[in-house]
């Protein structure tokens, strides 16, 4: 590469959290700079430090532009990641961009990058933008050396993907293709509505399923707005959210309560977060949705606290019953509203889809969606730490609501405070997957794991890690190692649901596979133990 590499940092929109996570970013900036200018390559920074706002990311889509029209439009360009970004701040400028680009990520619990790369690795994917991606622990380890050397020398960086098949070249037992072909039949021909409350959070433009794509499923959008969500909040009776926390409470669920609003969970905080759990089924009932997702992270999180309990309960077969406005129905009795965090489209199909399929077999059907925040080895295997704001229904959890907290959401990205739904995965066989947007195609990666019980203390070192108050699950993927995984998935987020067995886990995979593809989805298989034959 003869000209200079081009680096940038893309961060939040939210100053808060650019100001905190600045010192780690700079740092892992510098290992990088360090290590291209090993290789004899000059590199600059794109955009500056500022020294008002305090840190040197670009954090708006009006930024973004901004720092583009000022990099030369073929040369070498390195997005490097230690932080949760908004991929949208700088999508516009990647998408026109002549020259080759590669994401980089910091591999850390605490500072996100790799959370911020696979979501921006997505978004890039879906708008058809080619670029090669690398993750570090210290920027010194001879794959990624040798990756970076590759791509500075003009080619591009591949990764092994030895453990990924499309369905088409494995055998479907002959029941569950059945039963799967049937149930997308039936979805297709009857329909059904996925509730948005705000398209778009965070800037995640993978999460968005084009409408001409979803249409195919036989699923449609009702698009909603948080405005009326909170609206419907200010007609919610204090008695009847009263109501739901007593319920919680009977059933041992335990919150963390403290006297500052500002820092602490308060009483008031949870009473606004039953009154939008009550707000949101009246309104899923109102437009006849199957599926819901609040976006919850901008705009709705300046009005009222964070929508974390909310989603958690909605996800929960066995939740504190709601009735209609007059009284005279319980709102979807005896089952969950599958709702998808930070309105991630592509989780919403696969949770409406996972609750049908997980029904049909007779096994509990709660599913969730879970960062892929980190990982390490323990005891010879490598255990990946699932981490959610929000979403996970209390069933997932060990002991279910008596072994379920809730806690402030981090004052630096909810300034109105809100409960979660804390606790620890319940060891047990699953199922995981994840839609996502290629070549203009909704895809597929399904797979199976386990969830696993660690010691506490480990448990709790894995939490300090990250952020103490989020569900946290034990994940093992089955045959799928962690740079595969990292080089393969096109998300920040996977759906995971548990089946009684291994046997049911595999037959439960079987059924969805086959109601995926029939539904118009290309379907790759991922690692081992999932029961298809050749």
């Amino acid at each position: 590469m003869a000209d200079p590499v081009i680096l940038i940092a893309n961060g939040d929109l939210r100053l808060s959290a650019n100001q905190t996570c600045w010192a780690a970013q700079a740092e892992v900036e510098q290992m990088v700079i360090e290590a291209v200018r090993a290789f004899g390559h000059e590199i600059e920074r794109g955009h500056p430090y500022d020294e008002t706002k305090k840190h040197g990311f670009i954090d708006s889509q009006k930024h973004g532009m901004e720092v583009f029209r000022q990099i030369p439009p073929t040369a070498p360009l390195i997005v490097v990641e230690a932080v949760w970004q908004y991929s949208h701040h700088v999508l516009h400028g990647l998408y026109t961009h002549q020259g080759p680009i590669l994401t980089i990520a910091n591999w850390s619990g605490q500072w996100p990058g790799l959370v911020g790369m696979l979501n921006l690795n997505a978004s890039l994917t879906k708008a058809g933008v080619p670029y090669s991606t690398l993750w570090s622990e210290d920027f010194k380890d001879e794959a990624f050396l040798g990756g970076l050397k590759r791509w500075l020398n003009g080619e591009k960086v591949i990764h092994d993907n030895s453990h990924v098949r499309p369905l088409g070249a494995l055998r479907l037992p002959k029941q569950a293709e059945e039963t799967g072909s049937a149930m997308a039949r039936e979805l297709y021909r009857d329909k059904a509505i996925m509730g948005i409350f705000d398209e778009g959070c965070m800037g995640m433009y993978n999460a968005i399923i084009p409408d001409e794509l979803l249409h195919r499923t036989g699923v449609f959008k009702e698009r909603l707005s948080q405005s009326a969500l909170y609206a419907e909040m200010l007609t919610v009776a204090d008695a009847e959210a009263q109501a739901v926390r007593d319920w919680l409470d009977a059933k041992g669920m335990k919150f963390l309560t403290g006297p500052n609003p500002d820092t602490d969970l308060t009483d008031a905080q949870i009473l606004d977060q039953c009154k939008m759990y009550i707000a949101a089924l009246r309104i899923a009932d109102d437009f006849g949705c199957a599926t819901i997702g609040i976006q919850y992270q901008q705009g709705l999180k300046d009005l009222a606290p964070a929508s974390d309990l909310v989603e958690g309960l909605l996800n929960n077969v066995d939740r504190p019953p709601v009735t209609s406005r007059d009284g005279s129905r319980v709102l979807y009795e005896g089952k969950a509203l599958p709702h998808f965090n930070e309105v991630d489209e592509c989780c919403g199909l696969d949770a409406l889809i996972t609750n049908r399929v997980w029904t049909k077999l007779g096994y509990d059907p709660e599913t969730t969606l879970h960062d892929v925040r980190y990982g390490e080895q323990y005891n010879g295997e490598y255990v990946w730490v699932y981490l959610i704001s929000g979403a996970v229904p209390p069933a997932h959890n060990q002991g279910g609501y008596a072994g379920t907290t809730s806690e402030r959401q981090p004052p630096m990205y909810f300034r109105k405070g809100g409960g979660t739904v804390k606790g620890i995965s319940k060891a047990g066989e699953l199922v995981w997957s994840r839609i996502y947007i290629d070549s203009g195609i909704l895809k597929a990666d399904i797979g199976r794991a386990k969830a696993i019980d660690l010691p506490a203390e480990e448990t709790d070192r894995r939490w300090k890690l990250t952020t103490p108050p989020w569900p946290i699950m034990h994940a093992v993927l089955h045959g799928v190692s962690r740079d595969q995984f990292m080089g393969r998935h096109k998300s920040n987020h996977i759906n995971v649901a548990y089946a009684p067995t291994a046997e049911d886990a595999n037959k439960a995979l079987a059924v969805k596979a086959a109601m995926f593809r029939d539904l118009g989805i290309d379907v790759h298989v991922c690692g081992t133990q999932h029961g298809l034959g050749e």
